[in-house]
C-alpha cells in the first residue's frame, strides 16, 4: 500500500510538472488579453437587445476568461457604463466558464473532445443562465 502511494504521488509529480509550461503559457494569454483590451470598450458592443446582449456577453467572456473575483468588479463597472445586466450576468458566467484562451492547454490536459464539448456547453448555457437569472429578477 505504501509503495502505491509512493508512485501515484511520483506520477502525480510528474504531471504537474509537464503541465506547468502549458499552464503559464495559459495564465500569459490571458493577462495579455486582458490588458489589451480597455474595458471602455465593452459598453460599445452592447444594443440593448435581449438575446443579441447575451450572445456578444458570453463572446466576449469567453475569449477574455478570468476569475470570478475580478469578473465581479468589472460586472460592475459595466454596469456603470450603461451595459445590460443581461450582457453582464452573460459575460460574467462565460468569463468564469469558459475558456478560448485556455483551450489549447485544456485540450492537451484533458483531451480535445472533452474541451471542446465543456468550452460549447458552457457558452450555450452562458447565454441561457444571463436571460433566465435576469428574467426572474424581473428586470426584462
Amino acid at each position: 500500500m505504501n509503495e502505491k502511494l509512493k508512485m501515484s504521488m511520483i506520477k502525480s509529480g510528474r504531471a504537474v510538472y509537464n503541465a506547468l509550461p502549458v499552464l503559464a503559457g495559459v495564465v500569459l494569454l490571458v493577462s495579455l488579453a486582458n490588458a489589451l483590451i480597455p474595458k471602455s470598450a465593452y459598453a460599445v458592443l452592447f444594443s440593448k437587445n435581449v438575446f443579441l446582449d447575451s450572445v456578444i456577453g458570453s463572446a466576449v467572456g469567453s475569449v477574455l476568461a478570468g476569475n470570478p473575483v475580478t469578473s465581479y468588479i468589472l460586472g460592475g463597472e459595466l454596469l456603470k457604463q450603461g451595459v445590460s445586466l443581461i450582457a453582464v450576468t452573460s459575460f460574467i458566467v462565460a468569463w468564469v466558464t469558459v475558456g478560448v484562451v485556455q483551450f489549447p492547454g485544456e485540450s492537451i490536459l484533458l483531451g480535445r473532445k472533452f474541451a471542446l464539448l465543456r468550452n460549447i456547453l458552457s457558452f450555450a448555457f452562458s447565454i441561457i443562465v444571463g436571460i433566465t437569472t435576469v428574467f426572474i429578477l424581473g428586470l426584462i
